[in-house]
């Protein structure tokens, strides 16, 4: 009598900070998938509320789960310490604990990795805020169509796709790949996933919404402290190894065209936001900015990069330490919008700004 093979255990990790009233939500969502045979370590990064109590009562009622307590050291430490105990993992997933995992996403992924042998796979998301869902337009472009076992030289762009929650790990690869997340920083999911794009001998990129992300709005997430210091200069260290990691892959026989999408498109994208706090963030923190920028793009202007008009003016005023201009910029595109464009259509005009000293390839349109 041929014996039924089991189905392959899914590990995943649940990072918890002080998130009590978020946290049943997020465990909820994980224990009610569709695939079952699940391993979830929450590891309670030195919570002051009620955080570790929560998590253990769902250890309790439910063998899947189980608990580990650390001193805070923040998300990237105790992602590292989740998987350490993760043993007989055949796959590996993380999951934030404020968000919500719809219910047939780990089927969905854990079978995809299954018929196609990939090292991992990455599904779209629903930005989830204030009880609307949306699929960010950027990851719509990521996603759609699908493309299976396809790889980082056919498929650079995907680069953008930085999540770490939206994906589904061979644990061998992984391991193989010497994978870990930087710890003590912040964005750390881009260097980590940036080195298992180049290092996948396969990838699957799927149109599937497999994450919602929850998009909180207190102030309390990291994401909303871009305009400080340590932020900034987090994303700057994020910037730099994920650059140096493109970088020796290109040089050790990738191709080129994954380099220049990087500098071009993915490196490029989130710096709206930083442009965004231009009026209102201290000296300090636009020299910073100034740095930062001069840095990552030392070998080409931001003039040049995939950003809309008014993003790459920003980027060339950033450039050359213009910060009175940036600011009347800036200010202008957070009330209206886009930049205007001239009379003929050809070239930016911002009303009350002499924008004579500009290079005029920077205001074309």
């Amino acid at each position: 009598m041929r014996l039924r093979r089991s189905r392959p255990m899914l590990g995943v990790v649940v990072p918890a900070y002080n998130i009590a009233p978020l946290l049943p939500a997020a465990l909820d969502s994980i224990l009610g998938q569709t695939y079952k045979n699940l391993h979830v370590v929450v590891v309670d990064d030195g919570s002051t509320d009620m955080t570790g109590v929560i998590a253990e009562e769902y250890a309790e009622r439910d063998p899947r789960v189980s608990v580990r307590r650390t001193a805070n050291h923040g998300l990237g430490a105790a992602r590292n310490i989740g998987l350490r105990h993760l043993a007989g993992a055949d796959y590996i997933t993380f999951a934030d604990s404020d968000d919500v995992v719809p219910p047939k996403a780990y089927a969905t992924m854990v079978h995809t990795l299954e018929r196609t042998g990939s090292d991992f796979v990455t599904g779209s998301i629903y930005r989830w805020e204030d009880g609307d869902y949306t699929e960010p337009t950027w990851m719509h472009r990521f996603h759609n169509p699908a493309r299976l076992r396809t790889t980082i030289d056919a498929d650079p762009r995907i680069l953008g796709d930085v999540f770490a929650w939206n994906k589904v790990y061979r644990r061998t690869f992984w391991d193989d790949a010497e994978l870990s997340w930087p710890e003590g920083l912040r964005y750390e999911d881009q260097p980590t996933l940036t080195e298992a794009y180049l290092r996948a001998r396969a990838f699957d990129v799927i149109p599937d919404f497999v994450y919602h992300w929850r998009i909180r709005t207190d102030g309390t997430s990291i994401t909303q402290q871009r305009s400080t210091v340590a932020d900034l200069r987090d994303r700057h260290t994020t910037k730099r190894m994920s650059l140096a990691t493109v970088e020796k892959y290109v040089a050790d026989g990738g191709s080129p065209a994954v380099l220049e999408t990087f500098l071009s498109k993915t490196l490029p994208g989130d710096l709206r936001r930083y442009f965004a706090a231009i009026p209102t963030a201290s000296d300090e923190w636009w020299d910073l900015l100034v740095a930062m920028v001069r840095d990552i793009w030392s070998g080409q202007s931001l003039a040049d990069t995939h950003l809309p008009p008014g993003q790459r003016l920003l980027g060339w005023l950033v450039e050359n330490d213009r910060h009175d201009v940036a600011k009347h910029v800036a200010a202008w595109i957070a009330e209206h919008g886009r930049v205007p464009r001239s009379a003929d259509g050809t070239s930016i005009e911002i009303p009350d700004l002499d924008l004579s000293g500009v290079d005029p390839y920077v205001l074309r349109v």
